[in-house]
């Protein structure tokens, strides 16, 4: 084989790159990637119209496949572009936390109960047997011999009880005092039995001790009972007393209005059920005064006053009402 031809004709046919006219060589398939790859790192260029594209061919004559790639240049994201990019996933998971502390619980409340309804009815009943020994039959049945008593019942014992104590502590109270002389019983069954005169009541009077006491059987009158009432001003209080030697309020009334013959209970609401309630308007001196809750009463002296066995400690006296919680008793009527 020879060759023809001088060194610069062989250097200008035989070396494609140093030719404008020659023809480019086919590229290898890696080289083609490497230059598409150099092409789409190349920065991209900004127009105040439209983007610019930037296309690069690759021709591969082994495949005769021509590939085009294009890149588009985009304006810089924004601040508030960013800012939707950041948030929309937040929302999305605030909204699925809320959906699963509300919805999930709530859904499961629904059918817990329908689950345990439905897991009752399902579980199977269990019966028991038992035989019973004909023995127990003839057993003895009967009730226990309990009774009880009746409020009522304890309240009337606490009652006499009661009763009973307050008249041994008038008892006891009476003995401390020397008294001989006439009780509102002895008056009152003088009253019944003896009819008097005024000379019978003279001597009575004489042997009482209380001077110018008036003898059972002395007419009545509402002056003649505060003359009585009057002679025993200044005797001492002593509870549950009922003579001369010592009075206690009710005990007091009792005694004066048993010399004229009215017999009267030891007890501030006996006298207050034994009496005609009158309005204060029409109460005279002599009349008996009642407080209304039944603790203490004494004689209507007019004017707003009372004559009365005041406490323990006091003496009988004509004294102020202090109060007007009271009623006006009239006795003889």
């Amino acid at each position: 084989m020879t060759h023809t031809g001088t060194a610069a004709d062989d250097s200008t046919t035989a070396n494609p790159t140093t030719s404008g006219d020659a023809t480019a060589a086919p590229l290898t398939r890696r080289a083609a990637r490497e230059a598409a790859e150099r092409a789409t790192r190349r920065p991209l260029a900004r127009t105040a119209s439209t983007p610019a594209r930037t296309t690069a061919a690759r021709t591969g004559s082994a495949l005769g496949v021509t590939r085009t790639a294009a890149t588009r240049s985009t304006a810089a994201p924004t601040t508030s572009s960013r800012k939707r990019k950041f948030m929309a996933p937040v929302v999305l998971a605030v909204a699925a936390g809320m959906f699963g502390t509300m919805a999930v619980p709530a859904a499961f409340a629904s059918t817990q109960p329908t689950t345990a309804d439905a897991a009752r009815a399902a579980a199977p009943v269990q019966t028991q047997e038992f035989d019973v020994s004909a023995a127990a039959g003839t057993a003895d049945t009967s009730r226990d011999g309990f009774g009880a008593t009746s409020t009522a019942t304890l309240a009337a014992e606490e009652q006499a009880e009661h009763a009973k104590e307050v008249e041994a502590a008038r008892a006891a109270k009476a003995a401390e005092f020397a008294y001989d002389g006439k009780t509102a019983k002895d008056y009152l069954a003088d009253s019944t039995t003896t009819p008097t005169t005024t000379d019978t009541a003279a001597t009575t009077t004489s042997a009482a001790p209380a001077a110018a006491a008036p003898a059972a059987g002395t007419p009545f009158s509402l002056p003649s009972v505060v003359a009585t009432a009057k002679q025993y001003i200044g005797t001492p209080y002593v509870f549950g007393g009922a003579t001369p030697a010592g009075f206690d309020c009710s005990g007091y009334v009792m005694y004066v209005y048993a010399q004229y013959g009215i017999s009267l209970a030891h007890s501030v609401p006996l006298q207050d059920q034994a009496g005609t309630t009158i309005p204060e308007s029409e109460a005279q001196p002599g009349d008996v005064v009642i407080f209304n809750n039944e603790a203490h009463d004494g004689f209507y002296m007019g004017n707003g006053m009372i004559m009365d066995a005041p406490k323990p400690g006091g003496a009988i006296s004509i004294r102020p009402i202090w109060t007007s919680d009271y009623h006006i008793v009239r006795f003889g009527i």
